[in-house]
């Protein structure tokens, strides 16, 4: 017996699948796996098939025909196939975890690509995959073009790949921005992205705060906000929310940046015992990084005209703006952004 792949389209109605599967069996074809794919085209059945030493290609062809298959694409394969595609899949998830730059091997072992390409700037055509290609955005710039002769991809393959480029790109984004920073006191602070288990770290750290800190983080209240609201800014899927911590892990500030289009605001706040330490500055320095590498074009902070300290840090950064705005008692003020150009990529490497 030999393991063979078959791929073949059917049409998407009622027992047109148990027409093809008779078919296999009648040449005494086992059936070890199925994964059905749904396209404008018809029901695309992929199998993992046992079939007896005597088949050919032209045999199992013959059969998928007679079982009213059409577009049929058959090759011998491994045992390693065995495994069920969510469990490749989260395999090679796992993987990504560890080592994010190994992504064009892990989309090649998903699809079985004769080559993944990633090109520093994104492309005419739309992304999507085709008769013998894919194209994939990558969040941190870029795309990824990937091709194999056959068989034709389809809009589940196409959805998994794509969810593995997002997973590396969050990794390599959340490692860019786990640091420890030496304040100019010489104490160190650990700075990383905010995550949901982080609620009740931070609802403790407003607790901490004064009123008048919290008035002027959220400029029209001094309570503490809400578990609701604290969860949408620790997982926000507009931004980022970057928390320090000190060295007994007490979360002591947090800066958030939420995009607005083309511009993202930003907001910050620092526990009374640690403001005037450079805290607030590291953090917003590290947005504006965050704001270019999204390709924001600038960032807006809303404070009281009377809080110095944040006009102060905000001018700190260094960055020449339009004259702030002010609107009654809270000053508008914007930070320009220069996207950063995309010239390298930790995985450009082909794989082939």
């Amino acid at each position: 017996m030999g393991l063979w792949r078959i791929r073949a389209t059917v049409a998407d109605r009622p027992g047109y699948l148990a027409v093809l599967t008779a078919s296999l069996a009648l040449k005494s074809v086992n059936i070890l796996a199925v994964q059905v794919h749904t396209t404008e085209a018809g029901a695309v059945d992929d199998f993992l098939v046992d079939a007896p030493d005597a088949m050919s290609e032209e045999d199992l062809l013959a059969a998928v025909e007679k079982g009213r298959g059409r577009d049929a694409w058959v090759t011998r394969t491994e045992a390693r196939e065995l495994a069920d595609w969510p469990t490749r899949t989260l395999t090679l998830a796992s993987r990504l975890v560890r080592d994010p730059d190994s992504l064009g091997d892990a989309l090649s072992a998903l699809l079985g690509a004769d080559a993944v390409i990633w090109r520093p700037a994104p492309g005419q055509d739309r992304y999507g995959a085709n008769r013998g290609g894919m194209r994939l955005v990558d969040p941190t710039g870029g795309t990824y073009e990937i091709s194999r002769p056959a068989p034709t991809f389809t809009p589940a393959e196409y959805a998994r790949a794509q969810a593995l480029v997002d997973l590396a790109a969050t990794v390599v984004r959340q490692a860019a921005d786990q640091v420890t920073l030496v304040l100019p006191d010489g104490a160190e602070i650990r700075v990383r992205p905010a995550v949901r288990d982080d609620l009740a770290a931070v609802t403790a750290m407003h607790d901490r705060c004064t009123p008048l800190t919290r008035y002027r983080r959220y400029l029209t209240g001094s309570s503490v906000p809400r578990a609701a609201r604290i969860e949408r800014m620790l997982d926000s899927d507009r931004g980022v929310t970057l928390v320090a911590l000190a060295a007994d892990d007490r979360v002591v500030a947090m800066a958030t940046l939420v995009a607005e289009g083309a511009i993202a605001q930003v907001a910050l706040l620092v526990e009374d015992a640690w403001q005037r330490r450079g805290i607030g500055t590291a953090l917003l320095r590290r947005l504006v990084a965050h704001g270019e590498r999204a390709g924001h074009a600038a960032l807006v902070a809303h404070t009281h005209a009377d809080n110095t300290a944040m006009l102060a840090t905000l001018r700190r950064l260094g960055r020449s703006g339009p004259a702030p705005e002010r609107d009654d008692v809270v000053v508008t003020v914007t930070v320009p952004l220069v996207p950063t150009p995309v010239d390298d990529h930790p995985r450009t490497r082909a794989a082939t």
